[in-house]
């Protein structure tokens, strides 16, 4: 049975974006946490890859990358398909709708399922995935509502207010430590944006490329509060995200930054890095401000 495209898309994604080498490791929890699903898909997923010649599976180990993405040209058709099934596609117009005060804060599945013309498949995949971003809530009984969180322009530039006070410091707590292959990772993932992916990247891989630098860097902090902290906000501020992507200009400049991080990182050279991220951030704030028109209903 062939497992959730949306699911294997966004795998196949997250190994092109992180420039994964032949041999990486792909831990199943890790991918579920990254797109904030449950084990299950993901192993499928796993499995449906495997069975494809993309994977192999060692026991007791979990999967490995056996070949690179680009030399499985029928996988890479079938994630194009996926990026534009029912599911993505509904997906994108409730963001858009909710944005525009088009949707009200409280709903039933009813209502989505014949406002999008989903079926019932469609519309759990839908809701389940907009739920695990932590825009909408199960009602306690019935139907659903939406976060008041992180619908406006001044919201998204409120989290970044809140994001330019904890990551600078993180980077100074005692102890901080950034494994080597971590560093390895988030390296290529911005060589590969360096290369064109900047402008060939969807907006969903442009997001978790983000978010998954930062929050790497929060977690050498080895601070639970601040890696709980930066989780929270990310995982609420994607539907903003996607349209500040309309202005990708700005993309050369965080990948050269987030390398210079990197290095920084990489020497040990803490106070210098906690003033590039303040100053990274900072910056980011400023275009924000400039393109607010984009942000807006």
């Amino acid at each position: 049975m062939r497992p959730d495209q949306s699911i294997t898309s966004q795998i196949l994604g997250l190994i092109q974006a992180d420039g994964m080498s032949v041999g990486s490791h792909l831990p199943a929890q890790l991918l579920a946490d990254r797109l904030r699903v449950s084990r299950s898909p993901v192993n499928d997923a796993l499995a449906y890859l495997a069975e494809k010649g993309l994977l192999t599976r060692e026991p007791n180990r979990g999967y490995f990358l056996a070949q690179e993405v680009s030399k499985s040209p029928g996988l890479l058709k079938e994630a194009g398909q996926a990026k534009s099934d029912a599911v993505t596609d509904a997906y994108f117009r409730i963001a858009e709708d909710r944005l525009r005060g088009e949707l009200p804060d409280e709903f039933s599945e009813a209502q989505i399922k014949q406002r999008y013309g989903l079926t019932p498949a469609q519309l759990t995949a839908v809701l389940g995935r907009i739920a695990n971003e932590g825009w909408i809530e199960k009602k306690p009984g019935y139907g659903w509502e939406f976060s008041s969180m992180l619908t406006t322009a001044d919201s998204l530039l409120q989290s970044y207010r809140l994001r330019l006070a904890l990551e600078p410091a993180a980077l100074l707590e005692p102890n901080y430590h950034l494994p080597a292959h971590v560093i390895a990772r988030c390296r290529a993932a911005e060589k590969h944006l360096l290369e064109g992916g900047i402008k060939t990247d969807t907006a969903d891989q442009l997001h978790d490329r983000g978010v998954r630098f930062h929050e790497s860097l929060v977690e050498g902090s080895g601070n639970p509060f601040f890696i709980d902290a930066i989780r929270r906000v990310n995982r609420v501020r994607r539907l903003l995200s996607y349209r500040s992507m309309q202005d990708r200009s700005r993309y050369k400049q965080h990948c050269e930054q987030h390398l210079h991080l990197l290095d920084l990182l990489e020497r040990e050279r803490n106070e210098e890095a906690s003033q590039l991220m303040h100053k990274h951030l900072s910056s980011t704030l400023r275009n924000l401000k400039k393109i607010s028109n984009i942000l807006k209903p």
